[in-house]
């Protein structure tokens, strides 16, 4: 999995599956695009203007349980 975080498009996004192409997008909301491959699968999220939606969008903390 991948987070990134473009300062210049105020983007934040989340790749989990970065070697998928992306047959398939949604916007279920203002924003928020979800991409799927061809069998609707999950590839990744985008957070388009990020640091309004997401509290210190150029910080990430990873925690595994």
């Amino acid at each position: 999995m991948k987070v990134s975080y473009d300062s210049q498009t105020d983007t934040l996004s989340m790749v989990f599956r970065p070697d998928v192409p992306v047959a398939e997008s949604d916007e279920p909301g203002s924003g928020i695009v979800i991409d799927y491959d061809e069998h609707d699968n999950l590839v990744s999220i985008e957070t388009l203007d990020a640091s309004e939606r997401v509290a210190e969008a150029d910080r990430v903390e990873f925690q595994s349980v």
